[in-house]
């Protein structure tokens, strides 16, 4: 698949200043924010509100930083959004507490149990639900014996905004940044 953006491409002064607010000194921009701040504007602004931070979007530093990145790299999955997961996965899934085998496991239709936390077990459950519009009755009773109205809540927003991704991915096409090789997410969900 060609990409349908040239990451090089100079970005306007308007977007730069935001992407130098982003990033550390002497980071190449991710693929997929050098295309979103082809509008220059909503690149700023994603950046100046914190709906863009250098550990993800909406990362308002509430939900525990692993339970957080299972959360994003799952909606991945479930989107089926390889550059965005290996984008997480070459950058900060390890800094934000997820082992090697919990990075692999998140990627499999039904992840084991020894594994993850009784939290991060039913956060994998609603975004999978979340993702499909489909939260039932009985899955919502188990979610909320284990997680708050807060962070189900946060979670499933954090969610819908990786979906958002994903389909700014599937618009944009970026390019697999390469600042360290994973395998893709490829696998379908049942």
């Amino acid at each position: 698949m060609v990409s349908r953006i040239d990451p090089f491409t100079p970005l306007e002064p308007e977007a730069q200043r935001a992407m130098d607010r982003l990033l550390p000194p002497g980071m190449r921009p991710p693929a997929l924010f050098a295309g979103v701040a082809r509008n220059a504007g909503l690149f700023a602004y994603m950046v100046d509100t914190g709906i863009i931070r250098p550990t993800g979007l909406l990362d308002r530093r509430v939900l525990p930083k692993a339970l957080r990145e299972c959360v994003v790299l799952r909606t991945c999955f479930a989107t089926r959004n390889d550059y965005e997961f290996n984008l997480h996965v070459q950058t900060i899934s390890d800094r934000m507490g997820l082992s090697p085998a919990q990075i692999d496991d998140v990627r499999r239709p039904r992840p084991d149990p020894a594994l993850w936390s009784e939290d991060q077990l039913v956060a994998i459950r609603l975004v999978d639900a979340a993702v499909r519009l489909e939260v039932e009755d009985a899955l919502w009773e188990e979610i909320r014996a284990v997680l708050d109205i807060a962070a189900m809540v946060e979670i499933t927003q954090l969610a819908g905004l990786y979906v958002g991704v994903a389909m700014q991915c599937a618009l944009l096409r970026p390019a697999f940044d390469l600042y360290r090789f994973t395998a893709p997410v490829r696998a379908r969900m049942d």
